[in-house]
C-alpha cells in the first residue's frame, strides 16, 4: 500500500490528529481557541474509536464536546469579578482618558478577571481520586461486561483519568497535566498495539506537550 493510498483510507483518523496536536498547543498557551478546536477534534475521534471499538474513548469524546463549551464558558466568564485596580487607574488618568470612558458608557468597569491558573486543593483532590476509582469501576465494569473491548483495563483507566484532568482543564487547575502525562503514556502503548498509528503519533506529542505545558503554566500560577 502506497502513502498516498493508506493516507485516503485513513484520512480522518490523520485529520483529527492534526487538529489534536493545535489544540494541545492552545491549551499551553491557554488560548482559549483551545476549546472550539476541542470541539471539531472530539467530534472526528468518535468516528474513529468507534470503528476501533474503544467504546469507552468515544463516549469520552462525547464528554469532551460537552466540556468544551462549559471550559469556553468558564474561560470567558472567569471569576465574574471586576479586575482589581481598574477603578483606580482611571481616577489617576487624565482628562483625556476619562472622556473615553465617558463615551463608552463605562464599559471599563464591567471588566471582570479571567479564570487565573490555580493550585489543586486538598479536599478538591480527595474528591476527584474518589471520582477516578467510581468512574473507573464502573466503566470497566460495563466494558467487560456488555462490550467486545479488547482492553477494557486500561480504556477505562483511560478514559476516567481524562475526565478528571478534562475538568481539571477547564477549572485551570495546573495539576491537571500530571494526569494528562499518565494519559498520554499510557495511550501509546495502547493505541500502538491496535495500529492507530496516527493517532500513535498525535499522543506521543501529547506526550512531549504535556512536559511543555507543565513547565509553562507553572509560570503563571496565581496564589
Amino acid at each position: 500500500m502506497t502513502i498516498t493510498e493508506w493516507l485516503a483510507n485513513n484520512w480522518l483518523e490523520v485529520f483529527g490528529a492534526i487538529t489534536g496536536i493545535i489544540y494541545v498547543f492552545l491549551e499551553i498557551r491557554q488560548n482559549i481557541w483551545l476549546w472550539p478546536v476541542g470541539l471539531v477534534t472530539s467530534a472526528v475521534y468518535i468516528i474513529v474509536f468507534f470503528t476501533s471499538k474503544f467504546y469507552a474513548d468515544m463516549s469520552l469524546q462525547g464528554y469532551y464536546l460537552v466540556m468544551s463549551i462549559m471550559g469556553w464558558y468558564w474561560w470567558v466568564r472567569g471569576t465574574g469579578r471586576r479586575a482589581q485596580g481598574t477603578g483606580h487607574k482611571k481616577r489617576r488618568a487624565g482628562s483625556g482618558e476619562q472622556g473615553a470612558e465617558h463615551k463608552t458608557g463605562g464599559l471599563r468597569d464591567e471588566e471582570t478577571e479571567g479564570l487565573q491558573v490555580t493550585r489543586l486543593k486538598t479536599v478538591t483532590g480527595i474528591l476527584l481520586t474518589a471520582v477516578f476509582i467510581l468512574l473507573y469501576s464502573g466503566v470497566w465494569f460495563i466494558l467487560s461486561r456488555f462490550t467486545d473491548s479488547p482492553v477494557p483495563e486500561w480504556d477505562s483507566f483511560i478514559t476516567s483519568l481524562s475526565i478528571v484532568a478534562t475538568w481539571m482543564l477547564a477549572r485551570k487547575i495546573y495539576e491537571h497535566w500530571y494526569l494528562w502525562i499518565l494519559v498520554n503514556a499510557a495511550s501509546v502503548v495502547i493505541f500502538l498495539a491496535r495500529g492507530l498509528y496516527p493517532t500513535v503519533i498525535l499522543y506521543g506529542v501529547y506526550l512531549a506537550m504535556s512536559f511543555v505545558g507543565l513547565k509553562v503554566w507553572k509560570k503563571s500560577i496565581s496564589a
